[in-house]
C-alpha cells in the first residue's frame, strides 16, 4: 500500500512537471507576441491555448494509464486510457473500477486532475487578461 502511494505521489509530481513545462512554454510563446489586435486574433489565441491545455491533460492522463496498464490494474492500454480519463476528469462513470489494492491510487489521480484543471483555468484566465489588456490598450491609443 505504501509503495503504491509513493508511486502515485511520483506520478502526481510528474503531472506537475508536465503542466509547468507546458504552461511556461506557452507563456513564452505568448510573450513574444504581446499584441492581439481585434476579435479574431484574440479568439485564435484562445483556441490555440485551449488545444494546448487539452494536449497537456491528455499527456498526463496517458502517464496514469501507463501505470495502470503496466502494473496489470487494467487489462489493455486503451481501457487504461479510458479509465484514466474518466478518473482524472472526475467524471467517474463507474463502468470500470480498479482492483481494491489500486483504488486509493485512482483517488490520487482524481485529486491530481482537479488540481491540474484548476491550474489550467487560472492559466486560461491569465491569457484572457492579457488579451483584454492588449485590446484595451489598442482602444485607448485610437
Amino acid at each position: 500500500m505504501i509503495m503504491r502511494l509513493i508511486i502515485a505521489g511520483c506520478l502526481m509530481a510528474l503531472c506537475v512537471i508536465i503542466h509547468a513545462g507546458g504552461v511556461m512554454w506557452a507563456l513564452g510563446r505568448i510573450r513574444r507576441h504581446p499584441d492581439f489586435p481585434g476579435f479574431w486574433a484574440g479568439t485564435w489565441l484562445f483556441i490555440l491555448v485551449a488545444a494546448w491545455i487539452v494536449l497537456l491533460h491528455l499527456c498526463e492522463i496517458t502517464v496514469w494509464a501507463g501505470l495502470y496498464f503496466l502494473k496489470g490494474a487494467m487489462p489493455a492500454m486503451q481501457t487504461a486510457v479510458y479509465f484514466s480519463a474518466v478518473t482524472y476528469t472526475t467524471t467517474g462513470y463507474g463502468d470500470l473500477v480498479l482492483p481494491p489494492e489500486w483504488r486509493l491510487v485512482g483517488a490520487i489521480e482524481s485529486l491530481t486532475g482537479i488540481l491540474m484543471c484548476g491550474w489550467s483555468t487560472a492559466f486560461f484566465l491569465t491569457v484572457g487578461s492579457r488579451v483584454y489588456e492588449s485590446s484595451a490598450g489598442t482602444a485607448v491609443e485610437r
